[in-house]
């Protein structure tokens, strides 16, 4: 129990600055950016680049930081294995960075965004400086330092919050108020254009924090040590540009495949994009959880009970993104109001969202045993088969059914990665996982939410409320009674 407290605390450190990062940008930056920007074509082209960036992220840092977690854990191995990683990745870097610039015309036409080829330039600075920050990031949290990482993460966060709010609100009201200046750094042309640049000034002022971790890369060089990171970590990209498909494919895709204009394609991407932040609250403690169990997991490999550990934490896992997922969609009347009401034609997406993120959650749990094992091959011959699931399912169910396809596929995806990663796990890394339990919990969630969904149309909006928040509470005494008090006696 004393190292799941531990897990826990450091997954609270953690969860400071990625959980708040969203948060903030739940509650500041969508309503922000679907009030402000002209329609939801606009914010879909937010949706849409950022989806494309995910899938350039991946071959920007070639997952060298998994390889540092795996190469780096020994301390008489880690300034080596950082200062070979960085030196490999400062130097693709600029390759890549260098050709998005030369070509970044052809690529703005290929993404149909022909008039704006500035937008491709400030992302390959963005992702560039991100992929930077990567792995002294990933070195923070090795050494166990999360208020130093918390502490940058944060201020990333509010450059990032305090430019959007400058640029797409102060700056658009103070030249409504006849202040001449604001013309020399703001045009209401750019649109869009303005979310990308407070992003691409908050990646600039993290590069520049994290100059004291840079400056311990030195130029050590160990040639050997490289392709045994990049051997490791080879397996690792095709999983991470799997899960790239399997998340980002079908808002990347809605552009390309429905029946409309790029216009009216954008407005469906913008749509389906806001519905699936909403979705994406469960994920705020998956993120925070991911950051400290990668480490933790590889630290504590080798200890007598570390199968049961992980089965522990998986089904506490199970527990947390349960609740949240539950008080999202009992309280979904309030939380809708998180995005512009011309974006609530999508709300009925959310519940299958929210399960299928819950599974995307269980399934990082349960491949957690292939990067231990070194078996990172067969990980990702089972994110290439989700991502063939996607690909095919997306393109017979989008030109159908839209965004409403697209979000059943996403469910099917994470189903079948899941029950394949724990199938093949039973082999090789036998967790003894309390699926039974799990099962329980996610199905009585979804049992008291639709319990609430169809009591609420006869009751008055007061006792519909009571409603909700006694069956919330009834879901928090099971809980109560099931794994303390049952623990208790």
């Amino acid at each position: 129990m004393s190292l799941l407290k531990k897990l826990a605390g450091e997954t609270a450190l953690y969860g400071l600055s990625s959980m708040l990062g969203r948060v903030l940008n739940m509650i500041l930056l969508v309503p922000l950016h679907t009030r402000t920007l002209r329609d939801t074509s606009d914010f879909g082209a937010v949706v849409d680049l950022y989806a494309t960036s995910a899938f350039l992220m991946v071959i920007f840092s070639y997952r060298m930081e998994s390889a540092f977690f795996r190469f780096g854990t020994p301390k008489e191995d880690r300034s080596r294995s950082f200062s070979t990683g960085m030196i490999s990745v400062m130097g693709s870097t600029a390759i890549i960075t260098l050709l998005l610039f030369l070509f970044a015309q052809p690529v703005a036409n290929f993404l149909q965004y022909p008039d704006h080829p500035e937008y491709v330039r400030w992302f390959a600075l963005i992702l560039g400086l991100d992929c930077l920050s990567e792995l002294p990031f990933a070195r923070l949290r090795l050494e166990q330092r999360p208020i130093r990482f918390v502490s940058v993460r944060l201020i990333n966060i509010t450059v990032n919050i305090l430019m959007n709010l400058f640029w797409l609100l102060y700056c658009p009201w103070a030249a409504s108020h006849g202040q001449e200046w604001v013309h020399a750094v703001w045009s209401p042309d750019t649109g869009a254009g303005y979310v990308f640049l407070s992003n691409l000034t908050a990646s600039a002022v993290t590069v520049l924090l994290l100059l004291p971790e840079f400056r311990k890369t030195g130029f050590s060089f160990d040639t050997e040590l490289w392709f045994s990171m990049m051997k490791y970590a080879a397996p690792l990209i095709i999983v991470s540009l799997a899960g790239i498909v399997d998340e980002m494919f079908s808002r990347s895709m809605l552009k390309y495949l429905l029946p409309g204009t790029v216009e009216e394609n954008l407005g469906q991407v913008g749509i389906f994009g806001a519905n699936y932040k909403l979705a994406a609250l469960i994920t705020l403690f998956t993120q925070a959880y991911r950051y400290a169990a990668e480490p933790f997991f590889f630290r504590h490999a080798g200890d007598r009970d570390a199968m049961r550990t992980q089965a522990e934490v998986t089904k506490w896992f199970t527990v947390a993104g349960a609740t949240g997922m539950l008080g999202i969609l009992l309280f979904l009347d309030v939380v809708k109001y998180f995005i512009a009401p011309k974006y609530h034609g999508g709300l009925h997406v959310v519940p299958v969202l929210l399960v299928a993120n819950l599974l995307l959650g269980v399934y990082y749990n349960f491949s957690v045993w292939y990067r231990l094992k070194d078996r990172t091959g067969l990980g990702a011959i089972i994110s290439v088969a989700g991502a063939v699931i996607t690909v095919l399912l997306n393109l017979i169910l989008i030109p159908r059914y839209g965004y409403t396809g697209a979000a059943f596929v996403t469910l099917v995806c994470y189903a079948f990665m899941s029950w394949a990663t724990w199938f093949t796990g039973k082999k090789h890394y036998p967790v003894p996982y309390q699926l039974g339990r799990m099962f329980l919990y996610t199905g009585l969630a979804l049992l008291l939410a639709g319990t609430a969904s169809w009591i609420s149309p006869f009751l008055q909006e007061t006792a519909g409320w009571a409603v909700r928040i006694l069956l919330f509470g009834a879901w928090l005494a099971t809980i109560w009674a099931l794994e303390i008090r049952g623990k208790q006696a």
